[in-house]
């Protein structure tokens, strides 16, 4: 994925005895303990392998074979191209900067600054970044688009190129986040506008006036053109019911209110790290509107809860607010796990504001929850639900759980439905959840018996409250950055990582100073256009790919070793947690 860059300078200060210094050397401690030098050389030659030899001008896929022969993103990619959306290129960045304030060794910062100035690079004119992104330019990125990107049966979000950004997948915020942290670092004025642009693209974003007043699209700006979207073949298969759902129910999905992969809870902690480490008050009204967004999009009971996305707009006859779909697999439904992720950001919200308001309905939502869970008949015939406990989507109205399949084999002679059989559903997209009832029970539980004292205590700890600066937290790779850990005088702690943990770690790592782990997908090379003949078999219903002209990603049977961005990222934060201890 990237072209490689020479790394002897590197190298030859990895082994030289001043870099044994720079890069933590020291006294040895104890026979029972890794040897802190080994351990930061053992990091520092892992993380400029990654950036020489792998990376493409700085920027990342997901995954490489060892000899650079063929890359993945979510899908197949060529060198020319870095991800954006993790584990991609932001990912590789943050762990860069947490093992730079691990160690204080400048080859971290150095290869860190890299990535940001390939995610400069990457941004769009409007301020945000797209999933992906091509150096050898729009029109390369475009036939991908035509190609590879065409042919993803189940990926339709990459079926078509939009020419904007997105919030889906925190690919602009993990972005962002990055090019603040890199800006507050040593105020570089290249990343500097950068910033700016992303702060204006977030705020430009967020709708203004009506019911959806706060909250953020999938996409921003819409598309002005028209979408082929994915269709309902002419033939269908004689065993498939009368009366399924089918298709994209709402049109234009990318225009709703979203909350999946909680894009509200991403853009209200970038708006906050802002407003905090820049001295900028003014982003805080949006941050308020947002939360109430959140709040306002809560549905009546007895069905408490939230969808994937809301209407932005009155579509249809059905008013702004009301639960809409997205995705073809994404029907027009409530969803257990946004529910849960929105309970979760309403704890915050009072955390953050003291108000007790964010808290009165969320009895209401857990009641729901606890209304619909999955039944011992669901959960014994579909082996596809072990260890979950309520479905992924419930119907309107009714309070049934809805079911996703497919049929076809193909883009073409393919489509999804929605039902209420539990069985034989998607491999790809998980039909139940694990929700945890107890926890949510007992965090309002413990939020709603605060007294004013200790609200009083909170509030005058928030970013939201005026103070001193608040600074960035050190890391934002070795565990998820929650809304408290930006309160003044938080302290996150790190995790806890045996000796033997470190020591497995580097000597996997050996003097390839990279690490290999088996594939979690491959994909179809592009075989061109798909055949439109019906294909009436139930071969790929619960697959993660379709025949073989179908470029989406797929567990292989013999998976082949590689070398996985997110693998580094997490490995990574082992030794930076143990380095930082």
């Amino acid at each position: 994925m990237s072209t490689p860059l020479s790394r002897r300078a590197f190298a030859r200060l990895a082994l030289a005895p001043a870099a044994l210094t720079l890069l933590g050397g020291g006294a040895a401690h104890a026979a029972a303990a890794p040897d802190r030098g080994a351990v930061l050389r053992a990091m520092g030659r892992a993380a400029v392998f990654l950036d020489r030899h792998v990376s493409y001008r700085g920027g990342y896929l997901w995954s490489y074979l060892p000899d650079l022969s063929a890359s993945w993103g979510e899908l197949e990619a060529r060198r020319s191209m870095c991800w954006v959306q993790p584990p991609g290129t932001p990912s590789v960045g943050h762990s860069l900067l947490d093992a730079y304030h691990a160690t204080g060794a400048e080859e971290f910062y150095r290869a860190a600054e890299r990535t940001g100035l390939a995610l400069v690079a990457a941004q769009l004119p409007i301020g945000g970044w797209n999933y992906v992104h091509d150096f050898a330019g729009t029109g390369a990125l475009r036939r991908w688009y035509e190609t590879v990107g065409g042919n993803g049966w189940r990926l339709e979000e990459f079926q078509h190129h939009y020419g904007n950004a997105t919030f889906d997948d925190a690919g602009t915020s993990a972005a962002a986040q990055l090019i603040l942290r890199l800006y507050l670092e040593r105020r570089d004025p290249r990343f500097k506008a950068a910033l700016a642009r992303a702060i204006r693209f977030v705020l430009a974003a967020q709708f203004r006036g009506g019911v959806a007043d706060g909250g953020w699209p999938q996409r921003f700006p819409a598309f002005a053109g028209s979408v082929s979207r994915t269709h309902w073949p002419a033939e269908r298969p004689p065993w498939l019911p009368a009366d399924v759902r089918h298709g994209m129910e709402d049109g234009e999905y990318t225009q709703h209110v979203t909350f999946n992969d909680d894009v509200l809870g991403e853009n209200i902690k970038f708006l906050l790290l802002c407003a905090s480490t820049l001295h900028r008050p003014d982003l805080l009204a949006p941050v308020h509107r947002a939360m109430r967004c959140l709040q306002r999009m809560q549905q009546p009971g007895p069905q408490a809860g939230w969808a994937l996305q809301h209407l932005s707009r009155p579509v249809g006859g059905r008013p702004a607010g009301a639960p809409a779909g997205a995705r073809s697999y994404e029907p027009r439904a409530l969803a257990t796990h946004t529910t849960q992720t929105n309970i979760r950001q309403l704890f915050h919200y009072f955390r953050l504001t003291g108000d007790r308001s964010y808290l009165t309905r969320v009895p209401e939502a857990i009641d729901w929850l606890s209304s619909c869970p999955l039944t011992e008949q669901q959960l014994a015939e579909n082996p596809l639900l072990a260890k979950r406990t309520h479905p992924t989507f419930v119907e309107l109205g009714t309070n049934r759980a809805l079911f996703v399949h497919r049929f076809g084999s193909n883009i073409r002679n393919g489509a999804y439905y929605t039902d209420h059989d539990h069985r034989n559903t998607l491999g790809h997209y998980s039909a139940g959840r694990a929700i945890d009832l107890d926890g949510l029970r007992r965090t309002y539980a413990e939020l709603a018996s605060l007294s004013d004292k200790e609200i009083a205590e909170l509030r005058a700890r928030s970013p939201l409250t005026p103070g001193p600066p608040i600074p960035v937290p050190r890391h934002f790779s070795v565990r998820e950055l929650e809304l408290t850990d930006l309160f003044r005088d938080a302290k996150p702690t790190l995790p806890t990582v045996p000796d033997a943990d470190a020591e497995t770690l580097v000597r996997d790592l050996g003097n390839k100073d990279h690490w290999l782990t088996p594939a979690e997908a491959v994909t179809n090379p592009f075989r061109g256009r798909p055949p439109a003949e019906p294909f009436h078999g139930k071969d790929f219903m619960s697959t993660h790919v379709g025949d073989r002209y179908d470029t989406s990603p797929f567990p292989p049977a013999e998976r082949p070793l590689v070398i996985s961005t997110g693998a580094y990222v997490a490995n990574m934060a082992k030794l930076i947690a143990w380095a930082d201890r």
